[in-house]
């Protein structure tokens, strides 16, 4: 049998649901009742509260989960959207905390879902509505697609999910690569061959900082996150830990009322430098793009904490560097015994 070269040719069978089954994949999204983030313990006080109803809980940091709870439906005798109604009563009157659900089949339609979702409530997709709950989406709102291939695609017409579900096969693999076009075929067409996989949540730290009013000022935006880094990075240091990330969420004032974005991203080693952590939330800060936003609070989330111990330092020979952290440990020691307003930024003293 002849092959074109660049193209996959199994068969393209659909995967059709059994009779009677139901949606069992539960993606939630957690939001603190009045604002602000989810500290460490919270945040796994709510992965205990769904570990109370299955074992398969997958974190997703800093306010997210995956459960798959086909389970504790029988166990329960509920459905999918009951289930979720009872976890979200329990952890609004155990933790304060409402939820957005999502609830599918598998875990990419969940997680999908869970967007649509507004927060108190659970968007369902039926077992076998994949194919209208996805016909029209666009295509950057297809799970695990990046924007790359979202402008790849639209440069061929495919700008909806419809419209690449539509497309043969050959044609994907050829526009995409052969990996790739397989993925977006299936995804297309609500198929994930992924599993809940149980995880811990990474151990982190958080501070917030929530203004009097609606702050439109950038500067006055950033000296909140630079004393949220100060704070942070202060007690990583005494605690002998590092973080691997920072999430920076920002609470504005919309035509709803208030609604919160949140970034993450990876530093590049381990660390709880207060220079290095301020530059990394200052980068976030400003990938939001926020303009003339009415921000209302910033909180910002220290992730996948360390042992500092074990932590690899990248030396640079650099005086600079050197020097900063030898007035860091003196300025720690200092607000270690005269207290935290000891010694601060020039920055955040004026």
């Amino acid at each position: 049998m002849n092959e074109r070269p660049g193209t996959d040719e199994r068969p393209e069978a659909e995967e059709r649901p059994g009779v009677g089954e139901r949606p069992g994949i539960l993606c939630l999204r957690f939001r603190r009742v009045g604002g602000g983030p989810l500290d460490g313990g919270g945040y796994a006080g709510l992965l205990d509260l769904l570990g109370s109803f299955t074992p398969l809980v997958e974190a997703a940091p800093p306010d997210g989960a995956l459960a798959d709870v086909r389970g504790a439906l029988r166990y329960f005798g509920r459905d999918a959207a009951g289930l979720a109604a009872v976890v979200r009563v329990r952890a609004l009157a155990l933790h304060g905390v409402d939820c957005a659900i999502g609830a599918a089949e598998n875990p990419m339609l969940a997680r999908m879902a869970a967007r649509r979702a507004a927060p108190g409530t659970t968007f369902v997709v039926p077992v076998g509505g994949a194919a209208a709950f996805l016909a029209d989406r666009p295509a950057a709102a297809l799970d695990g697609v990046g924007a790359a291939t979202v402008r790849t695609l639209c440069g061929y017409g495919l700008d909806s999910v419809g419209r690449i579900a539509a497309a043969p096969l050959g044609t994907l693999q050829r526009i995409t690569g052969v990996r790739t076009g397989r993925e977006l075929w299936e995804r297309a067409r609500g198929i994930d061959r992924t599993a809940v996989v149980p995880n811990a949540a990474a151990r982190s730290v958080a501070a917030e900082r929530t203004f009097p009013r609606d702050e439109l000022g950038r500067e006055r935006q950033r000296r909140a996150l630079m004393s949220l880094t100060e704070e942070l990075g202060a007690r990583m240091r005494g605690e002998g830990q590092v973080c691997r990330s920072l999430a920076v969420s920002v609470r504005y004032a919309d035509r709803t009322g208030y609604s919160t974005l949140t970034r993450s991203r990876t530093l590049r080693e381990p660390t709880a430098h207060s220079a290095e952590l301020t530059a990394l939330a200052y980068r976030i800060h400003d990938s939001f793009a926020l303009q003339r936003a009415r921000v209302r609070g910033i909180a910002l989330r220290a992730e996948g904490l360390g042992d500092a111990g074990r932590a690899a330092h990248q030396l640079t020979f650099d005086p600079v560097d050197e020097r900063a952290r030898r007035i860091e440990a003196v300025a720690d020691r200092l607000r270690a015994r005269f207290g935290p307003q000891a010694v601060m930024p020039g920055r955040l003293a004026a």
